[in-house]
Formats: structure tokens, C-alpha cells, sequence
């Protein structure tokens, strides 16, 4: 690499770790870049993978404070994103690169929908429940799982903008803040991310210099996006999330 390919990764790297923390779709920024160097779609990918999995746990990190009382809710759902995760590894090596092309713009605008719907939502589940006397399930039940296990296979596959749908998942059907959720959100993207780079180590190809560039920047943009992210209010971060979710499914139609 040139130092401007250099400095342009190491860029992309801070900009996917922060935007990955708050929101999600980082590889949207550091995917195109490495491309650029004239890496391969799939040893970039691959990179990428492995580059933005300290930026996952240093986005993890910076929201501790919101992921105490978590530890129940965080094991069973990591958990199932492991598996989903490592599947979505196995397929990255095994279907052809435009494979989750078509499908995923409308996963992402399902995902804004309910994400923008989600405080409507919210309530009248909320107003069911006290009409039948029930109680949330602390964790989602099996739906929660059945739909993460989805998500993070396409996360362990290309991952952008995974992070959106997770947060519409929770939203949906866990009976907590949009903070806490965001909290979880980083814990899971650190599992996928992690399952899914140690697998690549064994069986992919992958270039040592953009991993130490992602993996730099992306640390250091987890802990910009956890201060960030943590002091924005519900109405904010969840426009926030539209406006990049938005963005993402305007390049992934151009691409």
C-alpha cells in the first residue's frame, strides 16, 4: 500500500469502529476503501472481518455501564449468535459474493421500519400484555433467538449494516431502553465478528497490513462511538440509525 492507501484505511477503520458502536454499517465505509487498495472482494472482506473485531470490543467496552444487569440476556443471545455467525463464515467461502445482494436492502428497510415504528409498537404490546396479564420474556423467547440466528449469519457473511438489525429485532420484542439495547447490540457484533475471524485465520485469505489498519482505527473508534452514542437521547439515536441505515441501502443499490 501507498502511506494515502495507508492513512485512507487506517480513516476507514476509526469511521466503521464509531459508526459500528452507535449504530452499525461500518463496513460500508471500510469495505469500499479496501477494494480501492486492489484487494479482492472476498480476501477484503475477509480483512475487514478480521480488522473491525477490536472496534467490537472496544465498542462493547465503552457501554459496560448500560450492560450491567445484563449477563443472563447477553450469554443466551451471544450464544445464539455465535452459531449464526459461524454459519454466515462457512457461507461467505461457499456462495458466490453477490449472493446476499438483492435481499439485503429490503432486510435493512424492514429494519428502519421497525425501528421507527418501535415506540408505537412498543406500547401497544405493552397495553396487550396488561390486558392479558402477562409479562415480557426478560430475553425475547424464540422468536428474539430465530431472528438473531438469521441476522448474525448474514453478520459472520458481510455484516454490514447488522447492527440495525439487531436493534429492530430488540426493539421489537425486548421491553428495555434503546441504550441498554445498543449495549447488547455491541456485545453480539463482537461475538460474530470474533467467531467469525478466527474461523477466516484457519481456511481464508486475508492482508495482514489492512487488518492491523482496521483493527487500529476501529479501536479507537469504538471508544469514540461508545462516548458518543451513550450520550444521545432515544429520539436521536434512532433517527440516527434511519439516517445511516438510509445511506446503506442507497450504496448497497449502487454497488
Amino acid at each position: 500500500m501507498s502511506i494515502w492507501e495507508v492513512l485512507a484505511v487506517f480513516a476507514a477503520g476509526v469511521g466503521a469502529g464509531t459508526i459500528n458502536t452507535i449504530v452499525g454499517s461500518g463496513t460500508l465505509i471500510t469495505f469500499p476503501v479496501l477494494l480501492a487498495t486492489g484487494l479482492p472482494p472476498i480476501t477484503a472482506n475477509v480483512s475487514n472481518a478480521l480488522g473491525l473485531v477490536p472496534g467490537s470490543i472496544s465498542g462493547a467496552i465503552g457501554y459496560r455501564a448500560e450492560l450491567r444487569g445484563q449477563t443472563a440476556r447477553v450469554l443466551r443471545l451471544g450464544c445464539t449468535a455465535l452459531v449464526g455467525g459461524l454459519a454466515g463464515a462457512v457461507l461467505l467461502l461457499a456462495l458466490p459474493s453477490d449472493a446476499f445482494d438483492t435481499i439485503v436492502p429490503v432486510l435493512i428497510a424492514l429494519a428502519l421500519v421497525l425501528i421507527i415504528l418501535q415506540p408505537r409498537v412498543a406500547k401497544a404490546v405493552q397495553r396487550r400484555r396488561e390486558s392479558q396479564g402477562t409479562e415480557p420474556h426478560p430475553h425475547g423467547g424464540p422468536a428474539l433467538h430465530a431472528g438473531l440466528l438469521l441476522a448474525s449469519a448474514y453478520g459472520g457473511y458481510f455484516g454490514a449494516a447488522q447492527g440495525i438489525l439487531y436493534l429492530s429485532l430488540m426493539g421489537l420484542l425486548l421491553d428495555d431502553s434503546l441504550q441498554r439495547m445498543n449495549a447488547v447490540k455491541n456485545v453480539l457484533g463482537a461475538v460474530v465478528n470474533g467467531v467469525a475471524a478466527v474461523f477466516f485465520l484457519f481456511v481464508a485469505e486475508f492482508d495482514w497490513t489492512a487488518v492491523l489498519l482496521i483493527a487500529v482505527g476501529s479501536t479507537i473508534g469504538g471508544q469514540l462511538g461508545a462516548r458518543i452514542g451513550r450520550r444521545l437521547r432515544p429520539n436521536v439515536l434512532r433517527g440516527f440509525v434511519v439516517v445511516v441505515g438510509s445511506l446503506a441501502i442507497v450504496q448497497l443499490l449502487l454497488r
